[in-house]
């Protein structure tokens, strides 16, 4: 088999489409709408191409296909695309393959060694990955910048060397990683808390004003400590506070593993938030911003922002905005509940 990142030109073409999906081709993904083989099937598209792999009956699956595609770069495509061209070697990697990929995908902290080969393999801790941030791929390059096709056909004979010595990349991950440590440790030392309300399956996280360095949180350059926050809260739907000069910084967000079709992590339900944004903005005295619903991430579903969509100072304390979003979920599931009966009771 050989990997060729998708184009127009396979689009009539048999293929094996891993991670991402795309038409005419057998799917090994974990995304919305895929069409993965049912006994495959599981939380990253890593570990599907790891079953695929393994399976008595890949030849069958793979219906004698030759080319291997994707359509976007992060680290569990780029694990997955090797998975498959190494066949059953990557089965003596699969711990490393599945840790990896599940800090890359999922921002779960997996053990320092699979977060840093995520970062080495597509930088940052963000589900939401944009273009190419790969360090790795730019200094494959030169240090110039790469597209997606680029990034992979630098980086796929790397992949092994960076699960198996991933100290070596040390300069590729550092910053980052400390970044990440420094998060962790906030919230081990108490600094920074989640505060779990097990009837609304809300989970209220509160950073620590230093979290982002001794400069505190700027919109414009920071991003929520996915890892750290990943690894501390067990709620269906997280209310991220951090504290602001001007007063606080909101975003509501779903565990960073829902936006996959998964087997062993629970699936999350969306809910609608119109009503809550309402009440939020009339509780809220005049001021630089509106609430607003987001889907402009994978997981995010509510944002405090200004004129420009960027994160913005609000006025209303973290309980009291608590206690709404804890209202509202409560209400969505008593509605959902009392539409189940009628056919509960036909049944």
């Amino acid at each position: 088999m050989r990997f060729e990142f998708y184009n127009e030109g396979l689009a009539d073409v048999p293929k094996l489409s891993v991670d991402g999906t795309v038409e005419n081709a057998v799917h090994l993904s974990h995304w919305q709408g895929n069409e993965t083989p049912a006994h495959l099937r599981a939380d990253t598209s890593t570990e599907i191409a790891l079953n695929f792999v393994a399976a008595h009956d890949r030849e069958e699956v793979a219906r004698g296909v030759e080319v291997v595609t994707n359509n976007h770069f992060d680290t569990d495509g780029v694990l997955s695309v090797w998975t498959v061209l190494a066949g059953e070697h990557a089965l003596d990697l699969k711990e490393r393959l599945v840790a990896a990929a599940e800090a890359g995908d999922f921002s779960e902290f997996t053990g320092a060694q699979g977060v840093r080969a995520s970062i080495t393999i597509q930088g940052g801790d963000s589900p939401v990955v944009e273009g190419v941030a790969s360090p790795l791929a730019r200094r494959l390059a030169g240090g110039a910048g790469v597209d997606e096709g680029r990034a992979y056909s630098v980086v796929l004979p790397e992949v092994e060397r960076v699960l198996t010595r991933t100290d070596e990349y040390e300069p590729l991950w550092r910053d980052e990683w400390a970044r990440i440590e420094r998060a962790l440790e906030s919230f081990e030392r108490g600094r920074s808390r989640v505060v779990e309300d097990g009837e609304s399956r809300l989970s209220v996280v509160t950073l620590a004003p230093d979290i982002y360095g001794p400069s505190g949180f700027k919109p414009t350059r920071h991003a929520a400590p996915y890892t750290a926050i990943a690894h501390n809260a067990r709620g269906r739907v997280f209310l991220i506070c951090t504290p602001t000069v001007e007063g606080w910084s909101y975003r509501v967000d779903y565990p960073y593993y829902s936006w996959a079709v998964t087997v062993v992590r629970p699936r999350v339900a969306r809910v609608r938030l119109d009503r809550l944004v309402e009440r939020l903005n009339g509780l809220e005295p005049d001021g630089a911003g509106r609430w607003r619903t987001d889907g402009s991430e994978l997981t995010s579903a509510v944002k405090f922002v200004d004129a420009h969509g960027v994160l913005a100072a609000s006025r209303l304390e973290p309980d009291a905005v608590a206690a709404e979003l804890r209202a509202a979920l409560l209400q969505q599931a008593d509605a959902q509940h009392a539409a189940k009966a009628p056919a509960q009771a036909e049944a």
